[in-house]
């Protein structure tokens, strides 16, 4: 899901909120060499801070761009960690006013790193003090209002900006240019997601079994947030219900329960598909028409089921309409019809 879609009450969506945040805390990693995944990233990211830390000045400005539940946030706790700082925490919607931003950068200290998350959703006055800020370390107070109005220049301390986003190409070009480093995080493989799985199994103290850990890595859509949160629900099943082991078959009776398929995909994603291929022949059928269909808003469609579908290849998207390509008839266990696919899609 991305970050300004509607919320949606499912395992396999990537967005947390504040209470998901919480319990997330006690299993992020808090180095760069315990972080498991992203190793392009991961590398540029150590010589950067490494190079910052020889020379003893603040790393310049840094951008992390990907879909939501892959590391933004954890990075930035990093960074400020591996340059033994503090960090700073606010977001593009709580700031709506360029005093706001101006409050936040003038108690910043020497060297402290301020995470923007959702930094695409900025105000754009906020936006533009931003480009002072970030470039020559000021910030310039209106005092008065009218003709009388001055702007007096408030020198800041050397800090770094990390920012986060879900949509890079909402940035205006200006803001993205003052960033020194930019990363992009990829999904996960199973093998990584097995390796966060195992060492988050550790933190909550529990054993799980190797094949479990493959099991829930394979539902898990690439997303390490989803697949702790897949681990936490099988703990509770097996706690509950099972003998306490985490093993295979505790897996799959736990995701059976929160009807999180093999594939990942949930109610929501299924009923998408359902409706498509048994409702309307597999398609061509419009956005609005599809949702009305599963119940739901178009946008809750368009931007919390139809990614993970389009990126799977069981949804295709075409001039006329969403369409089921020959994989979801399959996963459906419905024959594949000759037209499968239909129209040439678009991205």
């Amino acid at each position: 899901m991305l970050d300004d879609a509607p919320a949606a009450p499912s395992l396999v969506r990537p967005g947390a909120d504040d209470l998901e945040r919480a319990a997330e805390a006690a299993l992020r990693p808090r180095r760069l060499d315990e972080f498991v995944g992203q190793r392009v990233v991961r590398d540029q990211l150590s010589l950067v801070l490494q190079a910052a830390r020889q020379r003893d000045r603040a790393p310049d400005h840094v951008l992390l761009s990907g879909p939501p539940g892959l590391g933004k946030t954890t990075l930035a706790m990093i960074i400020a960690a591996e340059l033994g700082t503090s960090l700073r925490i606010t977001s593009g919607p709580a700031i709506q006013h360029a005093g706001d931003l101006a409050a936040v950068l003038s108690s910043l200290e020497e060297g402290e790193v301020l995470f923007l998350d959702e930094i695409h959703r900025l105000a754009r006055p906020a936006e533009e003090l931003l480009y002072v800020a970030m470039e020559d370390f000021r910030v310039d107070v209106v005092v008065g209002k009218g003709a009388g109005a001055s702007a007096i220049p408030l020198a800041l301390p050397p800090f770094t900006v990390v920012g986060a986003t879900t949509r890079a190409g909402l940035l205006p070009a200006p803001l993205r240019d003052r960033f020194g480093f930019t990363g992009h995080l990829d999904f996960y493989d199973a093998g990584e997601l097995e390796q966060v799985l195992t060492r988050s199994a550790g933190l909550l103290g529990v054993v799980l079994a190797p094949e479990a850990a493959a099991e829930i890595a394979g539902r898990s859509r690439g997303t390490p947030r989803i697949a702790n949160r897949l681990l936490r629900r099988v703990r509770d099943w097996a706690e509950v219900r099972g003998d306490g082991s985490l093993d295979l078959a505790a897996a799959r009776a736990a995701l059976a329960v929160f009807e999180v398929d093999e594939r990942g995909l949930d109610r929501l994603d299924r009923s998408v598909l359902e409706a498509l291929c048994l409702r309307f022949g597999g398609g061509p059928v419009g956005l609005t028409t599809l949702a009305v269909a599963v119940g739901e808003e178009p946008e809750t469609v368009e931007t919390v089921a139809e990614p993970f579908l389009v990126r799977e290849g069981l949804v295709g998207r075409t001039p006329r309409g969403r369409v089921a390509l020959a994989p979801a008839w399959t996963h459906l266990g419905l024959p594949v019809p000759p037209s499968a696919g239909g129209d040439t899609l678009f991205g």
